[in-house]
């Protein structure tokens, strides 16, 4: 940690996973039940279920079902196993983001004095002068 002021790449709070044993074990069956999916829906496909409409439907279900339990089980790892951290990160201002120079950051102005030429380049950008 740093003192006092913050600067670049510096980790601002830093809280260690819980890693419950209750997760670990939700996470076990999950991947259990995902693994029952994933068999079901390989079968299916092999023994082409998807040929008729309710079969379909079942294997469409069923692939829902294999991402909603993966789902699950990420964000139970994610709350549960890895750690809260925030890292301070340097703010950049607006005109920092189209890579503008400092210098540039208020634009050009418009040259009224010289339309026909500024014409001249809108329409035929290879003309010279």
């Amino acid at each position: 940690m740093s003192s006092g002021g913050s600067s670049y790449g510096d980790i601002h709070r830093y809280e260690p996973a819980r890693e419950s044993t209750a997760a670990a074990i939700a996470i076990v069956l999950l991947t259990v039940i995902e693994v029952v999916f994933v068999s079901l829906f390989v079968y299916g496909l092999m023994s082409a279920w998807a040929s008729t409409e309710f079969g379909n439907m079942f294997a469409g279900a069923l692939l829902a079902m294999i991402f909603i339990d993966l789902a699950f089980i990420l964000l139970l790892y994610r709350k549960e196993f890895l750690p809260d951290v925030m890292i301070v990160k340097k703010r950049r201002r607006k005109w920092e983001d189209l890579y503008v120079r400092e210098e540039d950051k208020d634009g050009v102005g418009v040259d009224t004095g010289n339309l026909t030429e500024t014409l001249k380049r809108a329409v035929y950008p290879y003309y010279k002068k």
